[in-house]
C-alpha cells in the first residue's frame, strides 16, 4: 500500500511541476505536512544531495524520499511515479506528431527551428567564452582585461584536440578541471 501511495503522490507531482527540479519543491513541502514521510527541514537535505549527484533534480530527490520511506522499491515507486507523467505526455506528442510529418508546414516549422537552436547554443558557447577569457568587470588597460591563464588553457587544449581526437572527450575535461585548480590554488 505504502508503494501504490509513493506512487500515486510523486504523480501528482510530476504531473503538476512544469519547470524542472526546483518546481518539485511546493509539493515536496505540501507532501510533507500530509504525509509525515519526512520534514520541511529534510526537504533542504533531499535538495542538496539531489543538487550533488548526477541526474534531473526531481528524479533524485523523488528516489531519495521513496528509498526513505519503503527502501529500494520504495524508491522505483517513487521513480515511476514522478517520471511516468512525463513519459505519457512525449509518447502522444510522439503520437500527434507521426500524423503530421509529412506536412509541409510542420517540416517547415522543424526546419526554421534549426536556425534557432544553433543561435541559442551559440550565444551560450560565448557567453560562457566571453566569462572565461575575458576580465569583464576590470576595463583598467587593454592587457589587463584579457585572463591570461584561460586564454593559454584554451589555445592547448583546441592544439590539443586536432591532434588528439581520438582520447574521451572526458579526458580534456579532467585535464581542464586540473589545470584550473591549479592555477586556482596557485594563486594566478
Amino acid at each position: 500500500m505504502i508503494l501504490l501511495q509513493l506512487f500515486w503522490e510523486f504523480f501528482k507531482t510530476g504531473l503538476f511541476s512544469i519547470g524542472g527540479g526546483l518546481a518539485t519543491l511546493p509539493f515536496l513541502y505540501d507532501m510533507a505536512g500530509r504525509t509525515g514521510w519526512f520534514t520541511a527541514a529534510d526537504v533542504a537535505d533531499m535538495l542538496a544531495v539531489a543538487e550533488s549527484t548526477p541526474g534531473p533534480m526531481g528524479v533524485n530527490m523523488s528516489t531519495y524520499t521513496g528509498y526513505r520511506v519503503a527502501g529500494p522499491a520504495g524508491s522505483v515507486s517513487a521513480t515511476l511515479g514522478l517520471v511516468m507523467p512525463g513519459i505519457a505526455v512525449i509518447i502522444l506528442i510522439a503520437a500527434f506528431l507521426a500524423r503530421f510529418h509529412e506536412n509541409r508546414y510542420v517540416m517547415g516549422a522543424f526546419y526554421g527551428l534549426r536556425p534557432a537552436s544553433v543561435a541559442l547554443i551559440t550565444g551560450a558557447g560565448v557567453s560562457v567564452a566571453v566569462e572565461a577569457l575575458f576580465f569583464t568587470e576590470e576595463y583598467t588597460t587593454l592587457p589587463g582585461v584579457f585572463n591570461w591563464p584561460a586564454i593559454a588553457l584554451a589555445a592547448v587544449l583546441l592544439l590539443a584536440t586536432g591532434k588528439l581526437k581520438r582520447l574521451h572527450p572526458a579526458v580534456f575535461i579532467a585535464f581542464s578541471a586540473v589545470v584550473g585548480a591549479v592555477f586556482r590554488f596557485a594563486g594566478a
